[in-house]
This record gives structure tokens, C-alpha cells and sequence, in this order.
């Protein structure tokens, strides 16, 4: 049972930069139920397209425990105060970890594997799976009862 209070439909939308960044973009005309909150590590690619109230995350990797640490509080208190229905991701690891607060919080969560993940699905994406009410591949090849394919972003 979550602690979710009563309030509009909401929906974060969260991604990284780059190649993430784009392929959420190609998904918002599919995300005009309900309230759309976006989040990103760079705000000059949410200028860029329109995106005018956007949460800033700190952008991180394995690579760096330190700004993966700052990211996934970042992430914590995000998910916590906006209490999302649904976080729908494309990666990389600071959508991971709104995906996984999102679904503690009782969300819905959608991960959206990279195109760019064509041999095997990404890290984030094989962290995500056990949190992830939908999981989909960009890669037919790809596909299993866990991964879905619905078609490619690009």
C-alpha cells in the first residue's frame, strides 16, 4: 500500500542526456495523460526543446560513486515529493533510480531500454527489470517474456 496522497495523474518522465534525452522525446505525445513532469542531468537540452519546468538530477555512472551517490538521493527526494503514478525512463542511471524509488512509492514504471543497446540489454536496463511494471527492448532479437518489443524509438 503506498502513502500516495490524492492529487492529478502525474507522470515523471525522466532521462539522461544525449541519445536518452532523444529518445524521450520522441515518446511525448504518448505521455499527455494527466500532468507530465520531466527531469534530465542537462537543462540546456530541455530548453532546446520546449520543456519549460524541468528537475535537474546529477548526472552519474558506475564510474563515479560518488556522483552516483549524490544522484540517487537526488532521484529519492524527486520521486518522494512528487509522488508520480508513473515513471517512464530511458535511462541511464538516474532514471534507474527514479525507477526504483518510483516503484517503492507504489508507481507504475516503464523503462525503455537504448536503441544503442543492441547485443544485450544495458546495465541500468538488467538493474531496472525487477523494478519495472514494463520493460522494453528496441531490439526484436532482444525480445523474452520479460522484454518486450513494440518497435524501435528511432
Amino acid at each position: 500500500m503506498s502513502n500516495r496522497q490524492p492529487s492529478q495523474f502525474t507522470v515523471l518522465a525522466i532521462a539522461s542526456g544525449g541519445g536518452h534525452w532523444e529518445e524521450l522525446m520522441l515518446l511525448r505525445p504518448a505521455l499527455s495523460e494527466g500532468r507530465v513532469v520531466f527531469a534530465t542531468t542537462n537543462r540546456e537540452l530541455a530548453v532546446r526543446d520546449g520543456v519549460e519546468k524541468v528537475h535537474l538530477l546529477p548526472d552519474a555512472n558506475r564510474d563515479e560513486p560518488r556522483l552516483a551517490l549524490s544522484s540517487m538521493i537526488a532521484s529519492a527526494r524527486l520521486v518522494w515529493r512528487l509522488r508520480p503514478h508513473v515513471v517512464v525512463t530511458t535511462g541511464a542511471l538516474p532514471g534507474l533510480f527514479c525507477l526504483i524509488f518510483g516503484r517503492l512509492t507504489g508507481a507504475r514504471t516503464v523503462w525503455i531500454d537504448s536503441i544503442a543497446a543492441s547485443d544485450r540489454p544495458s546495465l541500468s536496463g538488467a538493474l531496472a527489470r525487477p523494478f519495472a511494471t514494463r520493460w522494453y527492448t528496441q531490439w526484436k532479437h532482444l525480445e523474452t517474456a520479460a522484454r518486450e518489443y513494440k518497435g524501435a524509438l528511432l
